[in-house]
């Protein structure tokens, strides 16, 4: 993984996390994108346990602001392909738990390295019948434009995200992939292990 690739995901994430982060009225998912990338710029600057990189502080905030607003179920069974199938009721919510636990403290990590970055939208020409929508921005990153997408799709309570693209990389298909290999070595019990033990290392710090 490049220095440039982990530069973008730093971005990626802050912008992730706000965008789940609003519970406001329905708005549009690009004016959505814009209002919460200025709100969470701001508290990168301003909140002391950004500024410190308290790990435990951001998780909370994370869990308790951002999570809830996040299309966990669509993005596991994304990530699962048609392995999703091949798990039972009780195995689906285990791995889509799991994989949440795993994402929060993974964002959680990369969000308090959070610095100054330029983020400039292209326009949006959706529909309000729309589910899903796209939106497509250009973050300048130490004068380095990296091209970053984003799938949201519309719910009951509001536009959710479920998938970011990095530089041509959808990070679902990441996923896809990595959660394949589990799978066909070890079966769906496999994958539901790997995932418990990724979440403990973290919690073990190793």
């Amino acid at each position: 993984m490049t220095k440039r690739f982990l530069d973008a995901s730093i971005v990626v994430f802050m912008v992730f996390f706000g965008i789940a982060a609003v519970a406001h009225e329905m708005q549009a998912p690009d004016a959505l994108v814009k209002q919460t990338v200025r709100e969470i710029l701001v508290a990168a600057k301003t909140d002391l346990a950004f500024g410190r990189g308290d790990l435990d502080q951001i998780t909370t905030f994370v869990e308790k602001r951002i999570m809830p607003q996040t299309d966990f179920e669509r993005a596991t069974k994304l990530a699962m392909g048609r392995n999703w199938q091949l798990a039972s009721k009780s195995q689906q919510q285990q791995i889509t738990e799991q994989f949440k636990h795993l994402l929060v403290r993974t964002y959680s990590g990369v969000i308090a390295q959070i610095r100054d970055q330029q983020v400039f939208f292209k326009s949006y020409r959706g529909h309000p019948s729309d589910m899903d929508a796209v939106i497509y921005t250009e973050v300048l990153n130490n004068s380095q434009p990296i091209q970053i997408n984003y799938r949201l799709t519309k719910t009951p309570v509001g536009w959710k995200v479920y998938d970011i693209n990095v530089m041509g990389a959808w990070l679902i298909e990441a996923y896809r992939g990595q959660f394949a290999a589990k799978v066909n070595s070890g079966g769906v019990d496999g994958l539901i292990n790997f995932l418990v033990d990724c979440n403990q290392r973290f919690l073990s710090g190793k």
